[in-house]
Formats: C-alpha cells, sequence, structure tokens
C-alpha cells in the first residue's frame, strides 16, 4: 500500500536527476584526470602504419 506523495512521474523524474548527475560527475573526474596528465590521447598517424616484426615500415620514395 503506497502512503502519500509518492507518484510515478517523482520516481521518473529522480531516474532522470541521478543519470544527469552520474554524468556531470564522470565529466568531471574525466577532466580532473586529464588536468593531472593521466590521460593520453592513442590516436596517433604513426598507430596505422604498418610493421613488420615490430618495426615500421618506412615509406621510400623511387
Amino acid at each position: 500500500m503506497r502512503t502519500g506523495g509518492e507518484t510515478d512521474i517523482n520516481h521518473v523524474k529522480a531516474s532522470a536527476a541521478m543519470i544527469v548527475l552520474l554524468l556531470v560527475l564522470l565529466l568531471l573526474l574525466l577532466g580532473a584526470a586529464s588536468g593531472l596528465g593521466l590521460t593520453a590521447d592513442s590516436r596517433d598517424s604513426a598507430d596505422w602504419k604498418p610493421t613488420d616484426d615490430g618495426h615500421r615500415w618506412r615509406s621510400r620514395t623511387c
């Protein structure tokens, strides 16, 4: 049995607020980690160059 004041719309609003709060917290944590230098950008053009037994191919023009 429900007591007064509890409605489904209140639960939906609380859930939406919690999702927004968690998203903001995640972004703040990522920003703090970035500011402390704990993150790195792994999207380097060198990552896409072919290797032969771990050695990068050198492009040579003829």
